[in-house]
């Protein structure tokens, strides 16, 4: 079984989840966003499996930076501003055999579920 978490390793959320992972002896690879932008066509698939909404990083800059129009943009614009732009993506996002499980780590019981332990 795979997994992969995407983040950045100075993200707080991050550092916790892989603490996290790292004392329940779950096997992970962490995959760092801006070093390793996620393809156009991994993102597609990540909203095909969690939708968009829960995928937007709300708190950061690049998402504060983007006007108004972000409201109503489509699955495909989401995709491309997360193609263009790493930060925009919520971390961290949590891939298990190839399929974006859950995002964020607010609740070890909710990852221990998705990741199906």
């Amino acid at each position: 079984m795979s997994i992969q978490v995407y983040g950045i390793p100075n993200c707080g959320t991050c550092k916790k989840a892989v603490n996290w992972l790292q004392n329940n002896n779950f096997d992970y690879e962490f995959i760092n966003t801006k070093e390793n932008p996620p393809t156009r066509e991994m993102i597609q698939k990540w909203i095909e499996s969690l939708g968009y909404a829960p995928m937007r990083n709300t708190s950061g800059q690049s998402y504060r930076a983007l006007d108004d129009e972000k409201k109503t943009w489509t699955d495909e614009q989401w995709i491309e501003a997360f193609a263009k732009d790493a930060m925009l993506l919520k971390r961290p996002l949590f891939v298990k055999n190839e399929t974006a499980v859950a995002v964020g780590f607010r609740d070890e019981k909710v990852v221990r579920e998705k990741l199906g332990f």
